[in-house]
């Protein structure tokens, strides 16, 4: 049972059911000093906890990959192509953790002719200090839980300058969201030169319209690699530091 478990096992349990029970009188069921598990609680991270944020990240970009409708099984499979070695009961357990699920009753569409997903290579190749303004932008979405539900916000940034030049909000991931940033970015700038827009490979940015946005403004594509978040690091920063 629990009280033969190692005691920062222990510690781990007095937290999980900290919400249900009193944390003294969990402590004293399972003999450890509440000083003892407190001190805990403020330790650095462990590296399993470590690996599991890195894990997590790579889950939540396959998900959004997907449009926000794989589950964990998919997931796993996504990321045991990518190299990644772990459980789908683990990929499971983080997801819970963090809110992520598949949609209920989704059915992959049917692609039609010539409709296929337009993958641009990575030119960006993780070169994220330009010379000048206007050479490099990178584009990316994140999801945030509201009271009311789930709020997608698509953003466009500017390596040189590393601020926001266009963004958009919906509460559903359509091809939309990227499209009104990227207009918003070059109706501010109105760049007088070819600029490179780095993406990750979500359906939004394989689309035929946002290839056609793209030529028809005189901008090149480029793609992280499929699972690479850290192709795209500076918008998954900009996240980061958004949701703290």
């Amino acid at each position: 049972g629990v009280l033969r478990k190692a005691v920062r096992l222990r510690y781990a349990f007095i937290r999980d059911n900290s919400c249900c029970w009193p944390v003294r009188l969990l402590c004293r069921v399972l003999d450890v000093h509440p000083s003892g598990f407190y001190a805990w609680l403020q330790q650095p991270h462990s590296q399993r906890h470590q690996a599991d944020l890195r894990l997590t990240g790579q889950i939540k970009q396959f998900w959004l990959e997907s449009g926000c409708v794989y589950g964990y099984r998919k997931i796993h499979l996504d990321l045991r192509d990518s190299g990644q070695q772990c459980g789908v009961n683990r990929v499971w357990r983080l997801m819970k953790r963090v809110g992520i699920k598949a949609q209920v009753g989704y059915r992959s569409p049917r692609a039609r002719k010539g409709e296929a997903s337009i993958v641009s290579p990575n030119r960006l190749q993780r070169q994220f200090n330009p010379d000048a303004p206007d050479e490099r932008w990178v584009t990316d979405i994140t999801y945030i839980r509201t009271h009311e539900g789930w709020l997608y916000l698509a953003v466009v940034v500017d390596l040189f300058s590393r601020k926001i030049i266009g963004w958009s909000m919906q509460s559903r991931m359509t091809k939309d969201i990227v499209l009104n940033a990227l207009l918003m970015a070059v109706w501010r700038r109105n760049p007088e030169k070819q600029v490179l827009v780095h993406s990750d490979q979500g359906s939004q940015y394989t689309s035929h319209e946002w290839q056609s946005f793209l030529k028809s403004h005189g901008l090149e594509g480029s793609m992280s690699r499929r699972g690479n978040c850290h192709d795209n690091a500076v918008a998954e920063s900009f996240f980061q530091l958004l949701k703290r």
